[in-house]
């Protein structure tokens, strides 16, 4: 409720001593009011259809959606408030000079039409990011209510502040006023920062710095004075992330040093110039560093891929790879190596544990070596695990069968798609077909096979693999942002500051020359002297 009442008043007192500048003036110039209110009003009519409109729209998206919208706006407001302190701190000592300046030179040129489009304008703008950043600090506040009454409190306050400086029964010290409520709004924005960092991450735009820092819950406990001050004011989170701290502080100090720098020790224009390219080389500096010294994302080691029987017990059978021209799986089962090709035209893409992956899904049919073709009484009651089979009348039927045999191999494999194997396993069944003996139609019997062929990779390693490839996408990610995207961030503002103190060095030495060409008292006697002599 702070926060939005220092908002609502400082930005509704600005737009008020306007307006109540530009009436003051037209009043004593004996001209009509009626069109400039009736500007202010479409302005503030605008200013809340704005408001409105951004918070209907922010509710119809998805949910990544508004806070990617919220990143925005809360962006937006950060300029749009740090514009305003800057500019106020400078000239809110002469804004009524200024601004009555103005206002005679549109009237001597138009009309009062001009001064009403004039109020127009300021009241629209002074509304617009009012709108933007009540709506980016709605988002971060504790309670809605709360702020809203707080905005409308600021700006009604605001509103008879300008109506007693109309009248002449106020007077303010708009320089020390701005200054003081400039302080409370960086800190405000600052919080804006963390708020706007932490919906980025929130909409998948950035998921860097995500590292806890210090845990605030002992100092921001909810309901306290302290929680609604820090958290509902500020803006600061009791769990601020390593991004959200850093933003924090690049804000807040550059912010606060230019503002609030003393103005006696400010430097000369050329010394400004100088400082801008000082701090462009730095900056250009701390680039290159984070680009070259950031370490490279590298997988931690992987353990042995083991194999374990497909049964109860699950106990470990040997061992699996990828070879190293990822063309084939490489076992070795109780001693006995094989391999199993992996053609990769067959290979599908999927996902496995979280992870892009390729997955073979590779069977075989053929008949079993040494199978006999003739089975027994006994030889078919223990194939089928010491049970006669369901339908099967062994006195109707006594055997001997004759028996036609079939195996089915079915292996699947994952790897990653650098070819880190992910996961493996593999069944095998095998179904014979006995006739004879009397029996009408052949009769099928399902019958189980031995470890070699029935396995599986243990569940542990590709928990492993997962968490380890995970932690390598999300080192990948850091060093995304760290080294690339910041440096870029970080060069482009060097530019920036290289450039404007460029053309600035050109604008000073143009005066320079221009004031050289003036001429001075003493060369003009000493020009009369010449001509005399």
């Amino acid at each position: 409720m702070l926060a939005t009442f220092v908002i609502g008043l400082r930005e509704g007192l600005e737009a008020a001593l306007i307006v109540g500048i530009i009436a003051a003036f037209l009043r004593n110039n004996r001209r009509s009011l009626t069109a400039m209110w009736a500007g202010v009003g479409l302005a503030v009519i605008l200013s809340i259809l704005v408001g409105v409109g951004l918070d209907l729209v922010e509710q119809a998206l998805p949910q990544a959606a508004q806070e990617g919208m919220e990143s925005v706006i809360g962006a937006i407001a950060i300029f749009f408030v740090t514009g305003m302190i800057a500019w106020m701190n400078k000239h809110a000592r002469s804004m009524k000079r200024e601004l009555e300046a103005q206002a005679a030179e549109a009237l001597s040129q138009t009309s009062a039409f001009a001064l009403s489009a004039m109020a127009f304008l300021a009241v629209l703008k002074e509304g617009f990011e009012t709108a933007v950043f009540l709506l980016a600090t709605f988002s971060a506040a504790q309670s809605a209510v709360l702020a809203a009454t707080g905005a409308m409190l600021g700006v009604a306050l605001a509103v008879v502040i300008g109506w007693g400086i109309y009248v002449g029964g106020v007077k303010i010290n708009l320089s020390r006023f701005f200054r003081i409520t400039g302080a409370f709004l960086i800190l405000v924005a600052a919080g804006l920062v963390i708020t706007a960092l932490r919906t980025s991450h929130e909409a998948g735009w950035l998921n860097a710095g995500q590292q806890m820092t210090v845990n605030l819950a002992w100092l921001v406990a909810p309901g306290t004075v302290q929680s609604a001050l820090i958290t509902g004011v500020l803006g600061v989170p009791t769990d601020p992330r390593l991004i959200e701290v850093i933003g924090w502080f690049a804000y807040l100090i550059p912010v606060s040093l230019y503002v609030y720098w003393p103005q006696s020790r400010r430097p000369s224009p050329r010394g400004a110039v100088q400082l801008r390219f000082t701090i462009a080389v730095a900056l250009l500096v701390v680039a290159t560093g984070l680009a070259l010294l950031y370490p490279q994302a590298r997988p931690g080691p992987l353990p042995a891929a083991t194999l374990v029987s497909s049964d109860s017990d699950q106990s470990a059978i040997g061992t699996a790879k990828i070879t190293s021209d990822g063309l084939a799986l490489a076992l070795s089962i109780k001693g006995q190596d094989s391999r199993i090709a992996l053609p990769a035209s067959q290979a599908q893409a999927t996902s496995h544990e979280g992870l892009p992956a390729r997955r073979w899904h590779l069977a075989t049919n053929t008949a079993p070596a040494q199978a006999p073709k003739t089975l027994t009484i006994d030889q078919v009651f223990a194939l089928n695990g010491g049970r006669a089979p369901v339908g099967l009348n062994f006195h109707m039927h006594p055997g001997p069968y004759d028996a036609a045999w079939n195996e089915t191999r079915t292996t699947d494999v994952w790897t990653t798609t650098d070819g880190v194997l992910l996961d493996a396993a593999q069944s095998d069944v095998t179904i014979v077909q006995i006739s004879g003996s009397g029996l009408f139609a052949p009769r099928p019997l399902t019958v189980s096979g031995d470890a070699a062929g029935n396995w599986q990779i243990s569940s542990g390693y590709a928990a492993d693999v997962s968490a380890t490839f995970g932690r390598l996408s999300a080192d990948q990610q850091e060093r995304g942002f760290w080294a690339l995207i910041l440096p870029a961030l970080l060069a482009l503002t060097a530019l920036f500051l290289a450039l404007t103190a460029s053309a600035k060095t050109r604008a000073l030495n143009r005066m320079a020359g221009a004031a050289g060409q003036i001429p001075t008292a003493h060369s003009l006697s000493k020009g009369n002297t010449h001509a005399a002599e």
